[in-house]
C-alpha cells in the first residue's frame, strides 16, 4: 500500500505519517512473537503475554504519533517502552528458559534468533524518537530506517529459522528426500 502512495496522511505540522506501518507491525510483530515462542517451545500463555506486550508497544507508538499534545505524545512513548520491555523480558527470560529445557542445538538457535529480534526491536523506538517524537529525521529517512529494521527483524530472522529446519524437526519427524 505504501509503495502505491496509500497508507499515509498528513498530521500536525504537515508531516507525512505512514499509518500503514502500524497496521503491518500489529500483525507481523505478533507473528514474530509466536514464531519465537514456538522455536523456544514456550507455553501458550507465555506466547500470549509476549504478543500482548508487542501489541501494547505498537498501539502506543501509533497513539504517540497521532497525539497533538506534547505531554500526551511522550506519555504514549513511555507506555510503548514498557510494552517493549515486557516483550524483551519474555524473550530473554521466559522463552529462553523454555528453550534451555529443550537443550541442544534448538536452544542455541533460539538464542541467536532471539538476539536478532531483541536488538532490532530496540531500534524501533529510537527511530520513532527522532522521527515522530522530535521530528529530527526526514520522512524519507524514517521510511528507509523502518524498512531496514523490518528486513532484519522479519526476513533475516525467518531465514535463520528456516535454514535450521532440521534442528527444529528433531521431535521425531523423519527427513524426506525428494528425487
Amino acid at each position: 500500500a505504501m509503495l502505491s502512495g496509500q497508507g499515509w496522511t498528513a498530521i500536525a505540522g504537515c508531516r507525512q505519517f505512514f499509518y500503514a506501518h502500524y497496521a503491518d507491525w500489529a500483525v507481523t510483530f505478533v507473528l514474530t512473537t509466536i514464531l519465537l515462542g514456538l522455536v523456544a517451545g514456550a507455553e501458550a500463555d507465555l506466547i500470549g503475554g509476549a504478543a500482548g506486550s508487542a501489541l501494547v508497544m505498537i498501539f502506543s507508538m501509533y497513539m504517540g504519533s497521532v497525539s497533538v499534545v506534547t505531554t500526551v505524545k511522550w506519555f504514549w512513548f513511555l507506555i510503548s517502552l514498557m510494552g517493549l520491555a515486557g516483550a524483551v523480558v519474555h524473550f530473554a527470560q521466559s522463552f529462553k528458559a523454555a528453550a534451555d529445557l529443550k537443550g541442544g542445538e534448538g536452544s542455541a538457535l533460539y538464542g541467536k534468533v532471539a538476539w536478532v529480534v531483541i536488538l532490532t526491536w530496540m531500534c524501533y523506538p529510537v527511530v520513532w524518537l527522532f522521527s515522530e517524537g522530535f521530528a529530527s529525521f526526514s520522512v524519507s529517512f524514517e521510511v528507509c530506517a523502518f524498512a531496514l529494521l523490518d528486513i532484519v527483524a522479519k526476513v533475516v530472522m525467518s531465514f535463520m529459522v528456516m535454514s535450521a529446519h532440521d534442528i527444529l524437526g528433531e521431535g521425531g519427524a523423519q527427513s524426506r528426500e525428494y528425487v
